[in-house]
């Protein structure tokens, strides 16, 4: 009896212990995505996300050293003995206000310049950025892709910049593009444009519905902002990731393949020459119509001797008929 209640209150025990690790890792979870308020870049990648989490590391830090610096490294904020003695002797209020600002401080000098998070989405990781501006980071990467065809990874398929974040709703998001888009298409900027939409696990915005408000925001900011779906000045990119919408404005959308840095090494298409197609087809054009002509030509020279030769026959014909009378 008492070992049967030794192995239940075990039980009992583990169910416990299991219950408080699942509360401890929802909430370790929670503290790690995405969420409103948060700038970074959207990464996408074809199913192995721990190898797409390295390489964006790798490259992001190599070409933010180039553009910013390189990241200042972590200080360790043990003080002296002198100092620990100097505070010991302070009056205790100022020393607790000293030891609170330490902690802000050191908290501060903690958050890494890029930390990864959890997206919301399969296949698409987000890289929090701090203290710069991704937009900008993000384009001069593919900047340098475009032009040295150097290919620097295998797995990430996009990199899109995240400067403004807010809650996924039509009305949220428009109150919000409302000021976001202020510095590219107010008055008196303008420029041509188009609007990149996409809806990862959700199911309440309607693609032609939040695209149509969008456009209709913009034209309101500047009568003069125009459509190009073709080569846009500016591309505004509006990605939903369940209830959270992440938002920037890029440039160079078209040419950089929708910011793809795997199609962006790929060397360009070579343009068809227009002069020399011009050219071949002038020159066949007068080639046929120089045989035409020859034709033309040679079809009236055999209708004038044939004219020749009918009134010739037509005369022996008449000799025969005079001759029998």
């Amino acid at each position: 009896m008492s070992a049967a209640l030794n192995e239940s209150r075990k039980r009992s025990k583990k169910r416990y212990v299991a219950g408080n690790n699942n509360n401890n890792n929802k909430r370790w979870k929670g503290s790690r995505e995405l969420e409103v308020g948060m700038q970074g870049i959207l990464i996408t990648c074809n199913m192995n996300e721990r190898k797409c989490t390295a390489e964006a590391f790798n490259l992001l830090n190599e070409y933010a050293d180039e553009l910013f610096g390189p990241e200042k490294q972590l200080q360790d904020n043990t003080g002296s003995s002198s100092e620990e003695e100097e505070a010991e002797e302070e009056d205790v209020d100022v020393a607790l206000k000293k030891e609170v600002a330490q902690l802000q401080a050191s908290g501060a000098k903690q958050e890494r310049r890029f930390q990864a998070l959890d997206s919301g989405a399969n296949n698409v990781i987000f890289i929090r950025t701090q203290n710069l501006e991704s937009d900008k980071l993000v384009h001069h990467i593919l900047s340098d892709l475009h032009t040295t065809k150097k290919k620097k990874s295998r797995v990430i398929l996009r990199m899109l910049p995240v400067t403004g974040t807010c809650k996924a709703f039509q009305e949220d998001m428009l109150k919000y593009l409302t000021t976001f888009l202020e510095p590219w298409f107010k008055t008196p900027n303008c420029a041509t444009y188009q609007i990149a939409f996409k809806a990862r696990n959700s199911s309440h915005n309607k693609r032609e519905e939040i695209i149509k408000s969008i456009a209709g925001l913009v034209g309101k900011l500047n009568p003069k902002n125009k459509v190009d779906l073709t080569n846009p000045e500016l591309t505004i990119i509006v990605e939903v990731i369940k209830a959270v919408c992440c938002i920037s404005v890029v440039k160079d959308y078209t040419l950089y393949r929708k910011y793809n840095v795997q199609e962006v090494v790929k060397e360009d298409a070579p343009k068809p020459d227009v002069t020399a197609a011009k050219t071949e087809t002038n020159t066949a054009e007068q080639k046929e119509k120089h045989n035409t002509g020859e034709a033309d030509k040679d079809e009236k020279k055999g209708e004038e001797d044939e004219d020749k030769i009918v009134p010739q026959d037509k005369k022996e014909v008449d000799k025969d008929e005079s001759g029998g009378d």
